[in-house]
């Protein structure tokens, strides 16, 4: 039976991804994963990861850009560093520049950070696309469908360290990978998350499979 997957915020952990993947038994062409960006973080050691997404995406999987994507492909100054990365950085910046904003599947719109409430999905700017917050997590979700997204850790949300977030019409997928806590693949199909740590001490350990809750909302049909 095919599921629909989605993970966000991988901020260079791409093993933990394949980890994740292997747990949930992902089947590309039978599954629809769909990845919500920042695939990378500003320490260029972290950009090769752009590699693996691609990989994903050329086995079926459909992946958007996040503000991490957008910072790399509109600052060239902090790229000075990792010039010498030569076909493989132009590689990179093909790729991240080709990203799309969002993705619309039947049952859900995917979207980095998430939409400007007022705006229609083809007015809504890659700004607020990537980097938006308070304006949309506050308001109700003016979307038709629910709306999957990251970027914002949900721990600011009132989720537990590591938890998604699921409100009214919107689910918050950023578990915190960034910041030491986990990464997490969710399974919007049977409503589980696979998820594992990424605290240094115990990188891609504490593998977790989970039923989600609700904060404090239903979803909106």
């Amino acid at each position: 039976m095919s599921r629909i997957l989605a993970i966000s915020d991988i901020h260079g952990h791409t093993d933990g991804v394949r980890l994740l993947l292997e747990a949930a038994r992902y089947e590309p062409g039978v599954d629809e994963l769909f990845l919500l960006g920042d695939y990378i973080d500003y320490d260029p050691s972290t950009w090769s990861a752009l590699d693996d997404i691609r990989q994903l995406t050329a086995g079926g999987a459909r992946a958007i850009a996040g503000n991490m994507e957008t910072w790399l492909c509109s600052t060239p100054n902090e790229r000075s560093s990792v010039q010498d990365a030569g076909p493989a950085l132009a590689s990179w910046l093909d790729f991240a520049g080709a990203l799309p904003y969002y993705q619309l599947h039947t049952s859900f719109l995917f979207v980095h950070a998430g939409l400007r409430p007022g705006l229609k999905l083809e007015d809504q700017l890659p700004a607020d696309l990537t980097g938006i917050r308070e304006p949309f997590l506050l308001t109700r979700n003016p979307y038709p469908l629910p709306v999957i997204f990251g970027h914002t850790p949900t721990r600011r949300m009132g989720a537990a360290p590591g938890e998604i977030w699921v409100g009214p019409g919107i689910i918050g997928i950023d578990t915190g990978a960034k910041h030491g806590l986990r990464l997490s693949l969710v399974n919007l199909t049977n409503q589980t998350v696979y998820s594992c740590s990424t605290d240094p001490d115990n990188l891609y350990g504490d593998m977790r499979f989970t039923a989600w809750v609700s904060h404090p909302y239903a979803l909106r049909k």
